[in-house]
């Protein structure tokens, strides 16, 4: 942890950003061996995910938003609830726009070639607001912001990755399903995980140049991280088997608590 202190906080949210596209593109290579992957695992995967991106979305993103607040003389609960339903309401408006855009009838040539534009820029989208989670979890921790810490920061990438996997396989596979070749299929589905570093740094950036607006931004990523768990990840890994998905949940919660609390 000392070596990792000696690294500008810049480049560490940069390869944070990074390792989790790297791991998109890691479920992503899975179309070079299989035609399709265990369910229970990637179920298991996704609701251990799901638990550790509740976790941090208090430890990692709330909390430090309220301590922030106080410090700065706001009302501790107004930026935090304001930024945390911003965040939600983002996320659920662009899902309900990629609805809008499914008008094609399903026996039409057209539909396996669009389903797959939508599956592509579908998790493309909400990759977006976790990339910016990560960098704001570093940049608050740069500005020295109340509760942030590099463990919590770096926790929260690692949770982020882990869910990044099965996206990866999930893009791809079915790709490759319809048709696309193997080599294509790959390209796509890595390509979803792609804007999560250009994510970060925006909010890095954002974090670390405007500290007025720190409580907003945090609360933000953390309203976007919960919404995206709600309608993405929890139901897909409740479709085969609610009480893994579930254990996994609550495993995931449990070890990002206690990795945060105890060693941040």
């Amino acid at each position: 942890m000392n070596f990792l202190e000696k690294i500008p906080t810049v480049w560490l949210a940069l390869l944070a950003a990074v390792f989790c596209w790297l791991i998109t593109a890691l479920g992503a290579a899975l179309v070079f061996f299989f035609k399709k992957t265990n369910t229970v695992v990637m179920n298991i995967l996704m609701g251990f995910s799901a638990g550790v991106m509740i976790a941090a979305s208090f430890w990692s993103l709330l909390s430090p938003a309220i301590d922030l607040s106080v410090e700065l003389g706001y009302i501790a609960w107004l930026f935090p609830c304001i930024g945390f339903i911003a965040g939600g309401l983002f996320v659920v408006g662009a899902s309900k726009l990629l609805d809008k855009s499914i008008g094609i009838p399903e026996d039409t040539a057209f539909q396996s070639k669009k389903r797959g534009i939508l599956l592509v820029l579908s998790i493309t989208l909400h990759n977006i607001p976790e990339g910016m989670s990560v960098g704001v979890a570093f940049g608050a921790f740069a500005v020295g912001t109340p509760g942030s810490t590099l463990m919590g920061a770096l926790i929260l990438a690692l949770g982020i990755g882990l869910q990044n996997f099965p996206e990866g396989a999930s893009v791809a596979l079915p790709l490759r399903r319809d048709g696309m070749s193997r080599p294509k299929a790959f390209v796509f589905g890595q390509f979803s995980g792609l804007v999560e570093p250009i994510a970060a740094m925006l909010g890095y950036l954002l974090c670390t140049a405007i500290k007025t607006a720190l409580p907003f931004c945090l609360s933000f990523s953390a309203g976007a991280m919960i919404a995206v768990v709600a309608s993405e990840l929890l139901p897909e890994a409740s479709k085969e088997n609610k009480h893994l998905a579930t254990l996994g949940c609550i495993a995931g919660f449990t070890v990002m608590m206690l990795l945060d609390v105890a060693l941040g």
